[in-house]
């Protein structure tokens, strides 16, 4: 498999970023730290070489490189460092970064959490990619890049 067509979706990442913003807001991720998800993930593209299975995939085995800076910027945001966080009233991120803080919450459980959230919404994304480009009619062209043909 070939890496040759992700320099063709530049343009519709981009798209998708934004059509996902409201996605990531209604989520327990801050900004930031879906910024750091996205360093982490690497999307591929599953069976290429065939029309009807071919699919784009998030390769998320990067993630726990992330995981303790996303703890991070959480507690720094309840804590009031980094200017308010969007998502305060969503399932938990500020109390558990103020409970974390205090040395009050479990990281283990929270790197989890925060684990399963970030791989949810990186496989959404795969998802609302690829629909993106099959919307554009520029699905085959890109499966066919990533195929080698």
């Amino acid at each position: 498999m070939t890496d040759d067509w992700q320099d063709i979706v530049v343009g519709a990442r981009m798209a998708v970023d934004t059509e996902f913003t409201d996605r990531v807001r209604g989520s327990s991720l801050s900004n930031s730290q879906w910024g750091l998800v996205m360093t982490a993930v690497e999307f591929d593209i599953e069976d290429a070489d065939d029309p009807e299975n071919a699919r784009i995939v998030a390769d998320t085995s990067k993630l726990e490189h992330v995981l303790p800076e996303m703890q991070n910027v959480d507690k720094q945001m309840a804590m009031g460092g980094g200017g308010g966080r969007e998502q305060s009233k969503s399932s938990g991120g500020v109390v558990r970064g103020i409970k974390d803080a205090l040395g009050l919450g479990s990281d283990d459980n929270g790197d989890e959490e925060l684990e399963a959230e970030a791989t949810q919404l990186a496989d959404e994304y795969a998802d609302a990619l690829q629909s993106h480009l099959e919307d554009e009619g520029k699905w085959e062209d890109v499966r066919r890049a990533a195929a080698g043909d």
